[in-house]
């Protein structure tokens, strides 16, 4: 078995439990609540985080994937402090960087800017093996979105990889499967940068309904991140599930992880608004998700496999 490290110290892959594999706990503009505290009350947020982690871990979930990161509001020590009142449960930090195209003006004049080597690739391997903050993180992030492969998503997406190389870490993506950006993955991290497929995790690849070119990827070896139920922005729930559902039936549920995305608190929708939303809906895979999977025939070894083998696999050298 392989040592997974979470934010409270690293577990035997075997004790991960079930996983839901992406699970942001806050996701912040930190500038915003730097200069603006009124925005954001921290001990109000942390005790709403403690409140929901721990019922989600009285359903017998084990472990949460969180990929915030540079660009998202990544902060391990309020994360850690949020753990450690919720030692129940597992939470694996991520490091990377989210960004849709341009990177963040740190790296502007650092790096391949100015014919050095890419400073990424250093602070996400010390992030992989000393840990910041005493925390040692799991998994690497980067993300592509609809305006595809940007000079700043591609170096990012290159750093990724070689961090990758160096730590065997597994890797997580944000997709637009609308555009298929899941084949640009495929093509810079695994066909130019050697990354095998079966180590990376094409996040909110639920977003979509094509089947077939969903299937083709998880028969590259990729997983599929069915993991946005809950925020239907883009689609609808039954049409989230009922992908799920074929996939399954077509023998590809050792090819899908699920999860929800928003854990506890996102500042980029106010929660004042949400409610007011159609396309927002408050669901848990516990008590909505899995009941309407197996109604519609997803056996509970299906369920087992996306829920608890393969997160394991995932992590698994």
């Amino acid at each position: 078995m392989t040592q997974v490290p979470t934010v409270l110290g690293s577990v035997d892959s075997a004790a991960l439990g079930r996983t839901y594999m992406h699970e942001h706990v806050f996701v912040l503009t930190t500038d915003v609540q730097q200069n603006w505290p009124d925005e954001w009350d921290e001990e109000e947020r942390v005790s709403d985080a403690v409140t929901k982690l721990t019922a989600l871990a009285a359903q017998g979930v084990r472990t949460i994937v969180d990929p915030t990161v540079v660009g998202l509001g990544r902060y391990l020590p309020r994360i850690r402090r949020v753990n450690e009142q919720v030692p129940q449960l597992n939470i694996v930090a991520a490091t990377g960087c989210y960004t849709y195209e341009d990177v963040p003006f740190f790296f502007h004049h650092r790096g391949p800017a100015v014919f050095m080597d890419e400073p990424m690739v250093d602070l996400f391997v010390r992030d992989l093996t000393d840990g910041n903050h005493g925390v040692v993180a799991g998994m690497l992030k980067c993300a592509i979105d609809a305006p595809g492969l940007t000079p700043g998503v591609e170096r990012v997406m290159r750093a990724v990889a070689k961090a990758h190389h160096l730590t065997g870490a597994p890797i997580t993506v944000h997709t637009h499967p609308g555009s298929q950006s899941g084949s640009i993955v495929k093509r810079v991290m695994c066909d130019e940068e050697g990354v095998d497929p079966t180590r990376v995790v094409l996040g909110h690849s639920g977003d979509s309904a094509d089947v077939e070119h969903l299937e083709s990827l998880a028969a590259q070896g990729f997983t599929l991140g069915m993991d946005r139920f809950g925020i239907n922005l883009e689609t609808t729930f039954e049409a989230r599930a009922d992908t799920v559902v074929e996939l399954c039936r077509r023998g590809f549920a050792d090819r899908m992880v699920l999860s929800q995305d928003a854990a506890c608190y996102i500042d980029w929708i106010d929660p004042a608004v949400k409610p007011m939303l159609p396309q927002w809906h408050y669901l848990h895979l516990e008590d909505d998700v899995l009941p309407y999977l197996r109604e519609h025939g997803v056996a509970e070894e299906q369920l087992t496999t996306m829920l608890v083998d393969v997160p394991r696999r995932v992590f698994e050298r």
